[in-house]
């Protein structure tokens, strides 16, 4: 069928989306999707599902019934395969209705990588490529929360799947050709389990690497601060530099404020740090921090210097030359990311954990600095 003339069922009723699952083997591969907008919000706000499954098509609104009752016996629980593309910021809008994703995950952005199509392709480009058609992007920054939704809207979500199975059929022929089957299933599974973290990360401080240098204590500051930012921007649901921006969390664990008058006036311009908020957050920093803070703070890794600059370089061109050899994306092997924080901590980083570290760990250990 012709984009132009690709139909889709428009489900608002609980009782149509079981129907239209009801229809599917337990084993069906489901294309799907989601629109969300996330502008104002800590969470994002899930403004339309989209499904697919054997040329039939469906819209589903969230904003009229409780779509998870329906989703989590299939697509949660059962043996059905869902197909997605770059699915990780879907699956954290999805979160609250299949809190811990779609019991079987196939990522096609993943896949394409593992193929040899490159790191970070998009489904425009991949649909391109393997179903030789060229998707419009006309509707990329629309208000998929107004309601009706226009005719182009629902044709360009109902795209968002229809190309998805034929995708999916071709990248699991590759993927069985190269033996990389279960090298994809482990980072699906490593993405459901990210987007599955909704309590927030409990060492965030460790992505501020400005503070790399600090004492450990103030670290343990800095970490109690950014969990409290973390924890109140969920509850008020507002984003988190909303609530206190980088700049002035490092400012405010370097130096607390002396005042309440103090913390009110560095704290201009914070859209969300309210009277309220502002209180906590004076009464949070007042006490010393303690030794069972310091023991749970992760330290912060600082960037490579000196034999561990050259230890990275070292580590970077094996890295290449593997991946070269296994036709991979050096930045789907192994991240520079995850190389400047094994080099620099000696600790060998998680995500490096599962196939990779089969491949990559005997081979690593030997390059780090003496």
């Amino acid at each position: 069928m012709p984009p132009s003339e690709t139909a889709a069922d428009w489900i608002d009723r609980p009782d149509a989306l079981r129907e239209w699952l009801a229809a599917m083997p337990a084993d069906a591969m489901v294309g799907m999707d989601t629109e969300f907008m996330r502008r104002n919000t800590f969470h994002p706000q899930l403004a339309l599902l989209q499904l697919g499954w054997n040329g039939r098509h469906a819209l589903v609104d969230p904003l009229a019934f409780d779509i998870g009752d329906a989703l989590q016996p299939q697509l949660g629980a059962g043996p059905a395969t869902t197909v997605m593309h770059s699915a990780g910021e879907d699956l954290e809008t999805l979160a609250p209705l299949l809190p811990d994703g779609p019991h079987i995950l196939f990522d096609t952005q993943i896949a394409a990588a593992f193929v040899g199509m490159g790191l970070g392709l998009s489904y425009r480009a991949l649909v391109a490529e393997l179903a030789g058609v060229e998707l419009d992007k006309g509707e990329t920054r629309s208000d998929w929360l107004q309601r009706p939704l226009t005719d182009s809207q629902r044709r360009y979500a109902a795209l968002d799947v229809v190309y998805l199975q034929t995708i999916h059929e071709q990248l699991a022929e590759r993927l069985f050709r190269r033996d990389r089957r279960a090298w994809h299933a482990e980072d699906c599974a490593r993405l459901k389990q990210r987007a599955s973290h909704r309590d927030g990360d409990p060492q965030p401080q460790r992505a501020l690497r400005a503070a790399a240098d600090w004492p450990v204590a103030r670290q343990a500051l800095l970490r109690r601060l950014l969990l409290w930012r973390d924890r109140d921007a969920r509850r008020l649901d507002v984003p988190r530099p909303w609530l206190l921006d980088d700049t002035l969390a490092l400012s405010l664990a370097q130096q607390p404020p002396a005042s309440l008058a103090d913390l009110e006036q560095r704290g201009r311009g914070q859209r969300a740090l309210r009277a309220a908020q502002r209180s906590d957050l004076f009464e949070l920093l007042a006490p010393a921090v303690d030794d069972g803070e310091i023991a749970a703070t992760a330290r912060i890794p600082g960037h490579p210097q000196g034999e561990a600059k050259k230890a990275l370089a070292a580590m970077k061109t094996l890295v290449d030359t593997l991946a070269g050899e296994l036709d991979l994306p050096p930045g789907l092997l192994c991240p520079r990311k995850a190389l400047e924080e094994y080099v620099v901590t000696a600790e060998w980083p998680e995500f490096l954990e599962g196939w990779r570290r089969e491949v990559l760990h005997d081979r690593l250990v030997p390059l780090l600095p003496g």
